[in-house]
């Protein structure tokens, strides 16, 4: 059974989405703000948060990125704000999904199924590999260029990991984008370009590895 956490310093939006959640089988926790939610993570184990971005004292970004700190635990963001600067910068922090209110609580559930099936899926295949000097580990989210760690945002290693684990395989932009980013994602081949980029200079001489594949996207390539 799936535990998730919900975090909202709105007590009906907190009710819910925790009935719908009960309703669907999960197991549920709540939180009133992002410092309690902070807390809860280092205490207890969560499947899923899914997590509002307007609250007091400390923000749903700022709590992202803290518990992206702590434990790699999945994120779906709650807001009123549908801009696409507000999600581009969710992403970028490394949220999962992004769902602007009102929502549907059924549509939520649904978007919450997918994140811990995704998520799941990818644990499963967890490894450490070894590409020349190159060193990734799956299950502990860590990258090492020639025995030094690599300094990556959290989309920089959810990019490497899903090209890594799909190497050898061609991946069109678009694919990246609904794999990394998620379905929903409104964006557009600039921001896999972008993360590419970034990606490449964060490897240094093994960005070898990340082959562009022109007309249609990229790929990671053991033998060059």
């Amino acid at each position: 059974m799936s535990r998730i956490l919900i975090v909202d310093d709105e007590s009906n939006i907190r009710n819910v989405v925790k009935e719908y959640a009960l309703f669907e089988g999960f197991e549920v926790d709540e939180a009133e703000n992002g410092i309690e939610a902070v807390r809860k993570v280092k205490e207890h184990g969560y499947d899923l948060i899914i997590m509002d971005i307007m609250m007091p004292e400390l923000d749903g970004y700022s709590a992202c990125k803290e518990i992206k700190k702590i434990k790699s635990i999945p994120i779906i963001m709650l807001s009123a704000r549908g801009e696409e600067y507000d999600k581009l910068f969710g992403f970028e922090i490394g949220i999962d999904d992004y769902v602007v209110k009102p929502f549907s609580p059924k549509e939520l559930m649904a978007r919450a199924r997918a994140v811990i099936s995704r998520n799941s899926r990818n644990s499963s295949k967890s490894a450490n590999l070894e590409f020349e000097g190159l060193s990734i580990d799956l299950d502990g989210r860590t990258v090492t260029v020639n025995g030094e760690r690599a300094v990556m945002t959290p989309k920089e290693y959810d990019l490497l990991f899903y090209l890594v684990k799909n190497r050898n395989i061609a991946l069109s932009r678009q694919q990246l984008l609904e794999a990394v980013w998620g379905v929903e994602f409104f964006g557009d081949d600039r921001t896999v370009d972008t993360h590419i980029k970034m990606l490449r200079n964060s490897l240094g001489e093994y960005r070898k590895f990340i082959v562009t594949l022109r007309g249609v996207g990229y790929k990671f390539e053991e033998e060059n």
